[in-house]
């Protein structure tokens, strides 16, 4: 049997169908709108424009888009919004409220009368929630992504947000610009509608919807400003009304192989870090797991070809005009699950048959070129992750890729901030950073794994070193650094019996990180540190009431998404 289509869908229940529908079009003509319009099928439009969040400037004008496209293929869009998530805007993260964001789309689609919806996100949090959403509603939807900003001018130099931000705040911090130079560089470095210039997270996160099949094809990386942005937007709508006639569900899309054909893209790109959390995230949903063995295969099977920040030079501008996520498909085709298929109902090997018109070989590599022959992150595990960690070899000092160091360890994000940069504090340039308490439980895993090189040693020249935490660092970010150590310290993980002054070995040729002490004393640590536990992360007043206490009492590690665990299909 057909489903039924439009203000039919999902009646509100007073114990009388035929008045449910009958008041539901009554205040529904309250809207201005006519008799022939409210008998044709809807289409949701997730709209996350917010003063909150930059990324999202140009919302306005994707929803006038999308309706636009829709209304020209025949069905009538109902425009709702929901939460919007703007990175550097929440506190403490807005990791912390990407499951609350997923939460209330999946709940707006699900309650609300829709045939299909096209879900309009940008900022990092922002499309994997409505991913995750779209996977557990089962509705179908089509993502559009808000684009990438275009980048601003320095002094002759190109900017883009965030890795040159980061670049020019540890000069800064190293005493080699002025602050007056940096104030102007405030004003440069974001200065466009849309997410950041470089392959950060969002950047990510949009080329992983592509390969997904969740987003139109050669749509993820138009930039924000670009006329085919709003072309794109245009006809996501008009997809999304073929979707009502022709069904495809997320559930068709997201599977076993679109997954892997994700995360291989995610290596090929040099993607964020991030992106593996939130791609574990989407498929758990649906059941699909990606092991930590699995994403080291496809890791060393699948060469970096894109030579964009943070790791290389490009911008999200020129990885459009440079041919895209499908220039990078077509090079890794061979690699690739060809029978997986998108919204539009194209398979990937037909699409990838298609000739492309042009390829900028400066910025997507041939595969015979590679940026590296092996992708650019790995998971590693060893006596303090067990579960696994995350390191971006791609955007990591090779020197350091075979180290043993001592431990400076810093308990916690206030500790951090307390001591990094008291020039008393104990520490050289061979030494290992160690931050504590800043993954899922703990704090939200928060953006902190990119620890700053203590100041005295950045003003001595010193650019880089080994850090090592259980929280996340932003996508635009690079250095030598371990991340995601699983499982956390506050909740017993076998991290917490670090202890200033330990050895510990990094290995990425073996994949491994290990902490030096011989397994009967880190047994008694642990037991001394389980035994003075009284609630996992503390008693903080914050996590005793409303979502962050059932953020915290639910929350998964980051092997499985940092997802709740009711949510996990």
């Amino acid at each position: 049997m057909r489903r039924s289509k439009g203000f039919s869908n999902g009646l509100t229940n007073y114990g009388d169908a035929d008045f449910s529908l009958y008041l539901r079009r009554s205040f529904a003509r309250s809207m201005g709108l006519s008799s022939s319009l409210l008998a044709k099928p809807i289409v949701g439009i997730a709209a996350t424009g917010s003063g909150f969040n930059n990324c999202h400037r140009a919302m306005p004008e994707l929803v006038e888009a999308v309706s636009r496209g829709v209304l020209a293929a025949g069905a009538l869009p109902r425009v709702f919004p929901t939460i919007s998530l703007g990175e550097v805007f929440l506190n403490p993260t807005s990791m912390m409220y990407r499951n609350l964001m997923a939460m209330d789309t999946e709940e707006m689609i699900s309650a609300q009368p829709m045939d299909a919806v096209v879900l309009i996100g940008g900022c990092d949090k922002t499309v994997p929630a409505q991913l995750m959403a779209a996977a557990s509603a089962g509705v179908p939807a089509v993502q559009l992504v808000t684009g990438p900003m275009s980048t601003g001018r320095h002094r002759g130099e190109r900017l883009g947000a965030c890795t040159d931000c980061r670049r020019f705040w540890g000069k800064y911090r190293a005493k080699e610009i002025e602050k007056e130079e940096i104030d102007l560089i405030e004003g440069r470095l974001a200065t466009t509608a849309g997410t950041c210039a470089v392959m950060g997270t969002a950047s990510t996160m949009a080329c992983v919807s592509e390969v997904l099949g969740m987003s139109l094809p050669g749509s993820a990386a138009i930039p924000a400003v670009h006329a085919d942005r709003l072309v794109a937007a245009e006809m996501s709508g008009k997809t999304a009304v073929e979707l009502i006639e022709k069904p495809i569900k997320p559930d068709e899309i997201i599977t076993q192989k679109s997954v892997e054909n994700a995360f291989r893209l995610i290596m090929a790109l040099s993607g964020s870090t991030n992106a593996l959390v939130h791609l574990n995230a989407i498929a758990g949903r649906l059941g699909i797991v990606m092991t930590p063995e699995r994403l080291n295969e496809i890791s060393d099977e699948t060469p970096v070809l894109v030579d964009l920040k943070p790791v290389g030079t490009g911008y999200m501008e020129d990885f459009y005009a440079a041919g895209g996520v499908g220039a990078v498909l077509r090079e890794i085709k061979h690699l690739l699950h060809l029978d997986t298929k998108d919204v539009t109902g194209v398979k990937l090997g037909d699409r990838l048959a298609e000739p492309i018109e042009w390829v900028g070989r400066d910025i997507i590599r041939p595969v015979n070129n590679p940026v590296s022959p092996v992708g650019g992150l790995v998971a590693l595990r060893g006596n303090i992750a067990p579960d696994s960690a995350i390191f971006k070899r791609a955007a990591a000092t090779e020197e350091l890729f075979e180290v043993t160091g001592r431990a400076v360890v810093f308990d916690g994000l206030e500790d951090l901030s307390n001591r990094i940069d008291d020039p008393a504090l104990d520490v050289k340039a061979d030494d290992i950073l160690v931050l504590k308490n800043a993954g899922p439980v703990a704090a939200g895993m928060p953006e902190a794994g990119y620890l700053p090189i203590p100041k005295k040693l950045s003003e001595a020249g010193v650019k880089d070193m080994v850090r090592i935490s259980d929280a996340r660092m932003s996508g635009t970010a690079f250095g030598t650094i371990v991340l995601h150590i699983a499982p956390e310290v506050a909740v017993g993980g076998p991290f917490s019996a670090v202890e200033n002054g330990d050895l510990i070995k990094l290995s990425i040729a073996e994949k491994t990180i290990e902490l030096l002490v011989d397994e009967t004393e880190m047994q008694r640590r642990l037991n001394e540190i389980k035994n003075s536990i009284t609630e996992p992360g503390g008693l903080d007043a914050p996590y005793r009431r409303g979502y962050k206490a059932l953020y915290r009492r639910s929350v998964l590690q980051a092997p499985l998404g940092c997802d709740f665990d009711f949510l996990r299909g």
